[in-house]
């Protein structure tokens, strides 16, 4: 539970954290049967980041939990924004486009083993708004601070402020209610070297009670700049632990990775236990820290790369082009788009020329000291967190090939289990446990006796 500040800032990339300021195709077919999605993580932000050349559009959900007037994000930002370039938006486009993306697990079923001897095979896989004009410098009281712009767009207040100094920017925020961290100071200092100016946004109760919401909706800003990063220093300052964030990367270009950080693809493809579709959210978040710390805590990992045309399998729909367009992906025709969905495989004419990266990261100052850097890259390989339950056949089958398959289950099943310790950390004699449990036993089979091959000797005669 985060700690109740007075007035508290949240930073842009951790939009949703407690911070200490106030502020070629490959087909994969299989049965999907769960997701990962961003809702088992405590702390956690969801930014979606349309770039294309220079152009930018970020659209930041938050989990804040507390008094709305308690709320405030500051947002380092390149340049001074004009209101028209400032948008609220729902939260229904961001958490489809997380479940679009989300880690899956999938089951397969094997053949009977008479008629198919290639069972191995199903294991590989390739991977509106009022603007107020009280603009001017607050000099009078020697901040040093200057008001570049006032907006109310839907429920929040919004200022666009520059700084001369940070003591000066600090002492302002202060004075203005704004409760700073220990820290804050110097990493406010480190982004005004760097002629940054700061998106301030605080909920504005009036327009809030209007809309009838109990919860905030995502802020959006559009601008063009060279620089293709996200600030998320300022999300650790007062930060009480590691802080989850997931990226949502659009591009026409192909997939979106980190240059100051290594970006790690997730594990994927591999065969897991028959009882973990049962627990697969709590699979996936001990996967996921375990390749945390084999990484030094230092990557940026990649969990999803694909085009927006269709998926293979589904973990949810594609977005509709009024989605895309209203997450800043201006060059589909959205125009006369009807509410609805793109098939999952569309023909050539329908293709959505959108490509769209997921990344998630486990941060804190300690092991992110700068904030991501991105770039685009020319790379539309596909990719997926895709985790596989495969059935072993349950039916009548007597042929040698039946024999054959039954005695190498126990050690296909002893290879899932060892995936699953490898994956997660979790102790192999209590996966083995739960794995009898589901009815995957460890002990080969009873070979059956020659002689019932002879005369039918294991059936009941007739006559």
């Amino acid at each position: 539970m985060r700690r109740s500040l007075k007035k508290t800032l949240f930073a842009a990339a951790s939009a949703g954290a407690a911070l200490a300021l106030t502020g070629g195709a490959v087909a994969f077919c299989g049965f999907y049967v769960a997701k990962a999605d961003t809702k088992l993580f405590n702390k956690a932000s969801k930014v979606a980041i349309m770039r294309d050349g220079d152009r930018t559009v970020i659209t930041m959900a938050n989990d804040f939990q507390g008094d709305l007037k308690e709320f405030a994000m500051v947002i380092p930002v390149p340049v001074v924004l004009e209101e028209g370039q400032i948008h609220v938006t729902e939260n229904a486009i961001l958490d489809h486009l997380d479940a679009y993306t989300a880690p899956r697990l999938v089951e397969y079923f094997d053949e009977d083993p008479c008629m198919m001897h290639r069972y191995k095979e199903l294991q590989m896989a390739a991977p509106t708004a009022v603007a107020e004009d009280a603009v001017g410098a607050v000099k009078k009281d020697g901040y040093g601070v200057t008001i570049e712009a006032e907006y109310t767009v839907g429920e929040y207040d919004i200022q666009i402020l520059s700084a001369d100094q940070s003591d000066g920017l600090a002492a302002w925020l202060t004075d203005n209610g704004y409760k700073l961290p220990e820290g804050a100071e110097a990493t406010l200092g480190s982004y005004i070297k760097q002629n940054t100016k700061f998106f301030v946004a605080k909920v504005n109760l009036e327009e809030q009670a209007q809309t009838g919401l109990k919860y905030l909706r995502p802020l959006q800003i559009a601008f063009e700049h060279p620089r293709f990063s996200l600030p998320i220093r300022l999300g650790t300052v007062n930060a009480d632990g590691k802080q989850e964030l997931f990226v949502f990367a659009l591009t026409r270009s192909g997939r979106v990775e980190t240059t100051n950080y290594r970006t790690v693809k997730l594990p994927t493809g591999q065969n897991i236990p028959l009882y973990v579709k049962g627990e697969f959210g709590e699979f996936y978040k001990s996967m996921f820290h375990q390749q945390v710390e084999k990484e030094n805590e230092r990557a940026v990992f990649l969990e999803y790369a694909w085009d927006m045309n269709w998926c293979d399998p589904c973990a949810a729909d594609p977005l509709s082009q009024n989605e895309l367009r209203e997450l800043g992906v201006y060059w589909v025709d959205g125009g006369g788009d009807k509410p609805g969905i793109l098939p999952r495989r569309p023909g050539p004419q329908q293709a959505q020329d959108v490509f769209v990266t997921r990344l998630h990261v486990s941060y804190d100052a300690e092991h992110f000291p700068e904030d991501l850097m991105f770039k685009e890259t020319g790379d539309r390989s596909n990719y997926q967190g895709r985790y596989v339950l495969q059935h072993p056949y349950k039916g009548d089958a007597t042929c040698e090939a039946a024999e054959a398959y039954r005695a190498e289950l126990p050690k296909r099943f002893e290879q899932e289990a060892q995936t699953l310790a490898n994956l997660t950390g979790w102790d192999i004699d209590d996966i083995r446990d739960k794995m009898k449990d589901a009815d995957q036993s460890f002990e080969p089979p009873k070979p059956t006796p020659w002689w019932k091959k002879l005369w039918g000797g294991d059936e009941k005669k007739e006559g």
